[in-house]
């Protein structure tokens, strides 16, 4: 189950007494959770009818008889589990677990694992209550999410601002969101996010970044790319090589991908690669600028500069000089 499916039910006022909310991405355990504990109960039945524990100071017995308990002056009551991975004897819980009341909403939040499914807990779980087990999105996954986060709450954004918005930012939900939040508030009437936005307000320059610099190395435009290459040398903060070689390494191996596909049609070709069909256009570009040897020869370029940014076969060379010495390898 997803945890806007749980959020959806419960506005609807459709309860189960368990939800195990367990897993690698914390932003949707968060989001139930806080929903849980902010939206279920009235500001008045709270103060009766709200008990939350934290797994490393929590006792098993205190958490069944807060669950065991009736509501005051209330249909429910929400019993949290905080920080669930940290408690001891946490297979404890199955006594309660096995015959919850009704009249209970228990929501534990179990983060970075997963109960073995081989355990009893584990099917109890699975028979009594509701499991929602989350992973991290994959990095291809992320457009696609910004976007429909976006619309959710009643905007758009274009392509190029999601792209820049999440090649800055990463794998972290709770930080893109919070982003868009706050972009939001700067917009006043207007429903449109647009790249001049995320440079203004998440501070990512539309025009010297990682993404323009993968186009310029795409392209060949060795003069753009040394360009971009100064602005990250005066900003350092703006893109570490640390950053930049990773992203620009996905992008070789995605082209290198296109040789191996009997087909050069964009829906197929993005589909295969996990790219935005937005951006295909640019692997398909590169593809007939760059053979499947030159390929073959930047990735390893690109290996073997990522070694130097760590100390390895390097003796001090500056990043901004290392990237500078690379790109002109690659494109000359």
């Amino acid at each position: 189950m997803l945890a806007n499916t749980i959020i959806s039910d419960w506005k609807k006022q459709i309860y189960k007494p368990i939800y195990w909310l367990e897993g690698e991405e914390e932003y949707f355990i968060d989001k139930v959770v806080n929903y849980a504990e902010n939206h279920i109960l009235s500001e008045s039945e709270t103060a009766f009818n709200l008990t939350v524990f934290y797994g490393k100071d929590a006792d098993w017995t205190f958490i069944i008889n807060a669950c065991r308990r009736y509501p005051m002056f209330a249909d429910k009551q929400v019993v949290l589990l905080k920080e669930a991975q940290q408690m001891r004897d946490i297979e404890k819980l199955e006594k309660y677990i096995e015959n919850p009341l009704t009249s209970t909403i228990f929501v534990v939040s179990y983060k970075e694992k997963k109960v073995d499914g081989r355990t009893r807990l584990a099917k109890l779980l699975k028979e009594k209550g509701v499991v929602l087990t989350t992973k991290k999105l994959y990095d291809s996954q992320l457009p696609e999410w910004t976007e429909e986060l976006v619309q959710s709450k009643g905007h758009s954004i274009s392509q190029k601002a999601i792209m820049l918005l999440v090649d800055h930012i990463g794998n972290d939900l709770s930080r893109i969101e919070n982003e868009i939040e706050k972009i939001l508030i700067n917009l006043g009437e207007r429903k449109a996010i647009t790249e001049e936005d995320i440079e203004k307000y998440v501070g990512v320059s539309k025009d010297f970044n990682v993404f323009e610099l993968q186009a310029a190395l795409a392209t060949k435009n060795l003069s753009k790319a040394i360009q971009i290459i100064q602005y990250f040398e005066a900003n350092p903060k703006a893109a570490p090589i640390q950053l930049i070689l990773p992203s620009i390494y996905s992008f070789f191996s995605k082209l290198f991908m296109i040789y191996g596909l009997s087909t050069r049609d964009e829906k197929t070709v993005a589909a295969s690669l996990g790219v935005s069909p937005f951006f295909v256009k640019d692997y398909l570009k590169a593809a007939n600028i760059y053979s499947y040897p030159d390929v073959e020869k930047l990735i390893l370029l690109l290996s073997d500069y990522n070694l130097k940014s760590i100390g390895i076969n390097n003796s001090g060379t500056p990043d901004a000089s290392l990237l500078k010495e690379m790109v002109v390898k690659m494109i000359a």
